[in-house]
């Protein structure tokens, strides 16, 4: 089917509006049909509501998708990327071609939920409750650091009202008076397999948003007049605002009209060929406002700026947090750098970066998902987040984390209190599964430091590292092994003890380094030689050099960790040697079963990676 010349609506009345949610409708269907995938009714449903703030509220310069003062939209319902992709050619940002020919085809941007790869998308959306924690912390960056006047609109569907990082992240936009973010509920009754919990009870949501320090809004999704009220209001609020649009599900194709089952499934070929012909078939009308002035935002990043990382004494008992603390003020000297925390800042010491830099510090008290989300909101305004909690804690926002990962955010994460080193707590506090949850991160970088120079150096190469970055730190406090100013790359190793005459090697991280040294002095009165490896940088791994100690001490290998056997240390190891296919023989000490409390040299003996174990695992390899 041709496509017509393209007809440019500047600031259209709303009969015009309308005509470009017909549009918007009509181009839903067309990308979804002939692919046989996709999610048309979700978009239906939308229309009007995203017709009328592209045609007269968004401003966005879409030739320049960075420009700082650009209006941010995000799709918190990712589900509804026909919709999307639909006001992407009606701003004039894509073709009609790519639209039809290529929506969810192999090797095309358009895809299923959307991503980053295409310029206009901050964050990846499609796990739902997750697109409005990332806007507050877009939101945060426009209002709180950059002091820009842009706005945050975020379209959430009524099914993710269920998840509570919905009302975290409202919660969280209350707390800190972002009237620069406005939540666009689209309440269309239905959800996946069936009614939604409130289905259209408006008052419900209200009192909820109300409860929560919002203005809450009810309007008709598909009244223009009524939604363009609704935007002007928010525009003009000091508060976030929750829009709740009553809409019907498959709006504009009266065959689905509010029917279940139809959530997730395309309109059929002949139902689809009738559906645009009544919306008025395929137009090309093009709508969007002038984008704001260029301006700059308050804060000026100077990556160059010089870092004078804290200094320790060798021998010098410092726990890895709190270096971790310390290093963050000295990272402070860069202006870009921003830390966030889960209401443990006096636990993970970033509280020392709050009592410098209290402007860059936000908090999201115990809520691990927002803490995530916001770090991801903050990176697309092109700040380097740092957010830090427990390790146990963050596996409750893991989600966040993989979803950051398809975003390609850049993140520095920090995990605290790991293993069953923290002691008397118990093992709700114990992080045991956190090395395996980050490895899997695609693209991620784990690092896990054994003292406090190397801790600070780890920090400070976080902040220039992409991707997911986390760092595992330790409670207790352990003697400095390193001189001030040693270099810690990311993806090596260090020898800690070596000889000629080694017969083992002892691997460890952390806790179990310290431990792998009281082993190799034990052994050492015992006549038996062996070298100590310190595998700062799990991933990625130094190989080469891991390959060639074992080559000087015959493949007898020894690996130690406060972890879980599974996926940690270990198993890093040990798929690296498999992998390389050298002969190797392997004592892998590792948490295999539930702790309790104790003492943490009680803890390390119980569960078997004490220095006593070590030891005994090197005399086991040795009298093979």
């Amino acid at each position: 089917m041709a496509v017509p010349e393209s007809e440019t609506l500047e600031r259209p009345g709303i009969e015009q509006v309308a005509d470009l949610a017909r549009q918007l409708r009509a181009d839903s269907i067309r990308c979804s049909t002939p692919v046989a995938s996709g999610h048309p009714t979700s978009s239906l449903s939308a229309a009007d509501l995203m017709a009328v703030l592209l045609a007269r509220y968004l401003r966005y310069d879409w030739d320049r998708p960075k420009a700082a003062t650009n209006d941010r939209l995000v799709f918190s319902k990712g589900h509804a990327s026909p919709l999307l992709y639909s006001m992407f050619k009606a701003a004039g940002a894509i073709t009609d071609a790519e639209l039809i020919d290529t929506y969810r085809r192999f090797g095309s941007r358009l895809q299923g939920h959307p991503t980053p790869v295409l310029p206009w998308v901050e964050v990846a959306t499609g796990s739902l409750g997750q697109g409005l924690p990332d806007a507050v912390g877009m939101a945060l960056a426009g209002q709180k650091l950059d002091k820009l006047d842009y706005h945050v609109w975020v379209l959430c569907g009524d099914s993710e009202m269920a998840e509570g990082s919905i009302w975290e992240a409202l919660d969280k936009a209350s707390f800190y008076g972002l009237g620069n973010l406005t939540v666009i509920v689209d309440v269309n009754r239905l959800g996946q397999t069936g009614p939604t919990e409130y289905q259209w009870d408006l008052n419900v949501y209200k009192r909820r948003a109300e409860a929560f320090g919002c203005l809450a809004i009810e309007v008709d999704g598909h009244d223009p007049a009524a939604i363009d009220k609704a935007y002007a209001t928010a525009l003009g609020a000091e508060r976030p605002v929750v829009i709740l649009a009553r809409t019907i599900k498959g709006k504009g194709v009266p065959e689905v009209e509010d029917k279940n089952g139809w959530h997730g499934k395309p309109i059929p070929p002949d139902m689809a060929d009738k559906a645009v012909a009544a919306l008025g078939g395929v137009r090309e009308l093009r709508a969007g406002l002038p984008p704001r002035a260029a301006r700059h935002s308050a804060i000026t990043p100077n990556p160059d700026a010089k870092i004078e990382l804290p200094v320790y004494e060798l021998g010098q008992k410092v726990a890895t947090r709190m270096a971790y603390g310390d290093a963050l003020v000295a990272l402070g000297a860069r202006p870009e750098v921003v830390v966030i925390d889960g209401e443990v800042g006096n636990s993970t010491y970033s509280e020392k970066f709050k009592a410098t830099y209290p402007e860059r510090f936000f908090e999201t008290y115990i809520a691990e998902q927002q803490m995530i989300g916001t770090a991801v909101g903050l990176s697309t305004a092109g700040y380097v987040p740092f957010a830090s909690s427990f390790a146990a804690f963050l596996t409750r926002a893991y989600d966040f984390i993989r979803m950051a990962a398809v975003s390609e955010a850049n993140l520095r994460l920090c995990g605290s209190h790991a293993g069953v080193e923290i002691g008397e707590d118990g093992p709700s506090q114990m992080g045991l599964e956190d090395l395996a949850m980050m490895r899997a991160v695609q693209g991620s970088t784990v690092l896990y430091p054994s003292d406090a120079t190397s801790a600070a150096a780890l920090t400070k190469a976080m902040a220039d590292r992409t991707g997911i970055v986390y760092m595992r730190t330790t409670r207790g406090a352990y003697p400095v092994l390193y001189e001030p100013g040693e270099e810690f790359p990311i993806g090596g190793l260090k020898t800690v003890r070596a000889s000629a005459e080694d017969e083992v090697t002892l691997v460890g991280a952390g806790i179990t380094l310290h431990q792998s040294l009281a082993a190799a002095d034990v052994l050492a009165e015992e006549g038996v030689r062996a070298r100590v490896i310190d595998l700062y940088s799990i991933k990625p791994l130094d190989v080469e050099s891991l390959l060639e100690a074992l080559r000087e001490t015959d493949g007898l290998l020894v690996l130690a960790e406060d972890h879980h056997a599974e996926g940690g240390l270990g198993e890093a190891v040990m798929a690296a040697l498999t992998e390389a296919g050298e002969p190797v023989e392997v004592i892998h000490l590792a948490v295999r079963d539930l702790p309790g409390s104790g003492k943490p040299a009680e803890l390390l003996a119980a569960v078997g990676i004490a220095a006593a174990d070590i030891a005994q695992a090197a005399r086991e390899l040795l009298g093979r």
